[in-house]
Order: C-alpha cells, then sequence, then structure tokens
C-alpha cells in the first residue's frame, strides 16, 4: 500500500455504522480513529443538531466541507458524517488520501437503527424522508467509493472481516 493511501475511509448513510465499525477496525488494524462529525462539531463548539437548527443545513455542509477538506493524517481509518458525499472538494481529499468503503445497508434497516431522525442530527431537507435521502445520496457513495461493502444483516465482525481483506 502506497504511503498516501495509507487510511481507510468509512462513507455511507446515517446510522450505517461507520463510527461503531471504524473504531473497531482501527483497533483490529493498529490504526488511528477519526470520525469527521466529531471534529466538525468540535469546531461549531455545539451538536450538530443544535448547529443545524441554530445556522441552517447550509451551513452545517459548509463547515463539513471545509472541515474534511482541511484532514490531514497517516494510518487512520476515518468515518464521515454520511452528508459529506456532498461536497466533491471533500471527497477528493479523502479519495487521495485514503482508500473509501462504502458501507452499504438497506434503507429499512437504516429505519430501524436511526429512530427519529431530529435527535440524530441527520442533515436531511424538511419534507423529506429517510427513503428519499437514501436515494439521493446512494449514488453518490458508489461514485466516490473505492469498494462497496453489503452491511444487509451482517454481524460486526463478519463486516470487520470482510473490510480488512480489502485494505
Amino acid at each position: 500500500m502506497s504511503h498516501s493511501k495509507s487510511n481507510i475511509v468509512l462513507i455511507g448513510m446515517p446510522a450505517s455504522g461507520k463510527s461503531t465499525v471504524g473504531v473497531q477496525l482501527a483497533k483490529w488494524l493498529s490504526m488511528g480513529f477519526i470520525d469527521t462529525d466529531l471534529l466538525v462539531q468540535a469546531r461549531a463548539e455545539e451538536s450538530m443538531q443544535a448547529f443545524q437548527d441554530a445556522n441552517g443545513m447550509d451551513t452545517y455542509q459548509t463547515l463539513e466541507c471545509e472541515t474534511v477538506r482541511s484532514l490531514v493524517c497517516a494510518n487512520c481509518v476515518i468515518a464521515t458524517g454520511g452528508s459529506a458525499v456532498y461536497c466533491d472538494g471533500a471527497m477528493q481529499h479523502l479519495k487521495a488520501i485514503a482508500k473509501i468503503i462504502f458501507l452499504d445497508v438497506p434503507v429499512e434497516e437504516i429505519k430501524q437503527r436511526i429512530g427519529d431522525t431530529s435527535e440524530r442530527g441527520v442533515v436531511i431537507k424538511a419534507g423529506m424522508t429517510l427513503d428519499d435521502l437514501h436515494a439521493e445520496r446512494r449514488p453518490l457513495y458508489l461514485e466516490y467509493a473505492d469498494a462497496v461493502i453489503d452491511c444487509s444483516g451482517k454481524p460486526q465482525d463478519e463486516l470487520l472481516a470482510e473490510i480488512r481483506e480489502l485494505a
């Protein structure tokens, strides 16, 4: 693996397991772990939901875009916010420094995991359903991904083993 691609980026819908699987993967592969949602929150100095409520979705996405584009790391597993794919600049930056893996979880499974989107800080336009969001984002995840993992009904250890094969 070349030095510039020493990182692994996990992309996917909210509640697709990026952070949970990412932490485990980082432990397993002796890598660092970065959750870009936490970096954005640290910059905003408040929760994603509070920041969006106060400043709007577009402002949040601009902050997320800038945060991801400025990311510098080596030997890291990076879990991105579900909406990072809306920022081509951020995704091109990640593609340059990492292998991008899309955790593809069926929308029905996502719904069961998420519950109430208003409490999760999910970047979703008013009146949009999770089905709409999934339909809008999935083509973007597929476009940027170097590899796709079908996560449907799989236990975490199985997912970790599959990702490790790809990494």
